[in-house]
């Protein structure tokens, strides 16, 4: 009854933050909560140091779109990929993972790659349509690459070590990366014509005949390469936590964008403004989500979610392809952050009860919820890459179910393979 009518003001459009405070505001006499009990709650929550990180990452993602170092990434992976058939779509792979190494948002890095590498894309003799579907899927790297906000949501509202679940979705991400490569080795002898790309109206990204060239564009690129090594050789060799890597690659991002002189005093502001308003609407989501989730330890709900489900049925298997649906229906019907929030905490207890790891759980939860930006209604990828590739919606579906099934295909690897997420328990 409780997450229904939470989904049912969702779906009515009432706004995520209000959304969650509504439902817990309604039902404060029946389940004897005093709501100036709660008061302190969302300040509490959302001064948390590990969620820090989101606009600090947030902020990286806009320095790097607008400071012009997407372009020096997409040239480097120019370099390598240009001899290869139908290589722009590549690119975007790849391209798209180096970015979601620095953002870890989705649909930043569905906007970053639509307007570098989907313009080249398009010129290159790829239809608008097929260019957006690549665009919206590879979007999914953003998260499954590490670093990765729903990550570090689900590890914060969890009480799990961000830093384990970043290096538990490597493997995930690798995955994700070659199987959208070789549904694009397949699906562009159909998506070009004759299935080869043709010569570029404008300058390429990058003629790679000259050693000269390749050693210039490497190193004109090596600002921008550096700063995932910089975030994720500093994480995982625990130098420092991932809130202070955010810090360290702002201060960087900052220093490498003023350096270059590719933004100016206005653009900055700018940049400020964008990152603020999208880090203001994840906290407000977070603040009040912090309330919800207080009722509902109050009111017992994980618990009993917890014996219902161990009641359902004894096996984790089927406990794990329940919660895949489940999760699933919800990714279609609820923003990524929120569904995160609300599951999390909800299906945790339940899966530990199961002897699944918390770790496992976690990247395999934040998965299912991604995937639903592939799917309507919500599909915000889809519409971010609709929007910035110029293309029609049913012009984009027929691709876009082949890297659907491609992404559940690695959702079931993930699922069933636990070792794919918890190996480096073992090191």
């Amino acid at each position: 009854m409780i997450v229904s009518s939470l989904l049912i003001l969702l779906v009515l459009g009432v706004p995520v933050a209000v959304a969650f405070a509504l439902v817990v505001i309604a039902n404060a006499d029946a389940w004897n909560i005093d709501p100036f009990s709660l008061a302190a709650l969302p300040f509490d929550t959302v001064s948390s140091f590990s969620l820090l990180a989101i606009p600090l990452f947030l902020l990286v993602g806009e320095l790097m779109n607008r400071g012009g170092l997407v372009r020096q990434l997409t040239s480097v992976c120019d370099l390598f990929m240009s001899r290869i058939r139908a290589p722009m779509g590549h690119i975007m792979v790849l391209a798209s993972a180096l970015m979601g190494a620095i953002t870890g948002s989705s649909v930043a890095t569905v906007a970053a790659m639509g307007g570098t590498v989907g313009v080249e894309m398009r010129e290159r003799g790829y239809s608008s349509g097929y260019t957006a579907a690549l665009n919206a899927a590879t979007g999914l790297l953003g998260v499954l690459i590490p670093p990765s906000i729903p990550l570090i949501l689900y590890g914060a509202i969890v009480g799990v070590s961000i830093t384990d679940l970043f290096i538990a979705s490597i493997a995930p991400g690798i995955l994700a990366i070659i199987m959208f490569s070789l549904i694009h080795s397949v699906a562009s002898k159909r998506a070009l014509v004759g299935g080869v790309e043709t010569p570029s109206k404008s300058t390429p990204i990058v003629k790679t005949t000259a050693k000269v060239k390749k050693l210039s564009v490497l190193m004109r690129a090596l600002p921008a390469l550096m700063l995932p090594v910089l975030v994720l050789g500093g994480i995982y060799s625990g130098v420092f936590t991932a809130t202070e890597a955010a810090a360290i690659a702002g201060v960087y991002a900052v220093a490498v964008t003023i350096l270059s002189r590719q933004v100016s005093a206005r653009d900055f502001k700018k940049i400020l403004e964008h990152a603020a308003l999208a880090s203001a609407s994840i906290l407000a989501i977070i603040a009040f989500t912090s309330i919800f989730n207080r009722a509902m330890v109050l009111e017992q709900v994980p618990q009993s979610i917890t014996e219902i489900a161990t009641s359902f049925t004894g096996s984790p298997i089927l406990f794990l392809l329940a919660v895949n649906v489940a999760l699933l229906l919800i990714g279609m019907f609820m923003e990524t952050n929120a569904a995160t929030l609300l599951m999390g905490p909800l299906l945790a207890p339940a899966a530990i009860s199961y002897g699944i790891d918390p770790v496992h759980f976690g990247v395999l939860l934040v998965t299912n919820i991604e995937i639903g930006l592939l799917t309507p209604p919500l599909a915000a990828n889809l519409y971010v890459a609709q929007r910035v590739n110029e293309a029609r919606l049913v012009d984009m579906l027929g691709y876009v179910l082949w890297f659907l099934g491609g992404a559940l295909i690695v959702l079931g690897l993930i699922t069933f393979i636990p070792v794919l997420t918890t190996w480096y328990q073992f090191l």
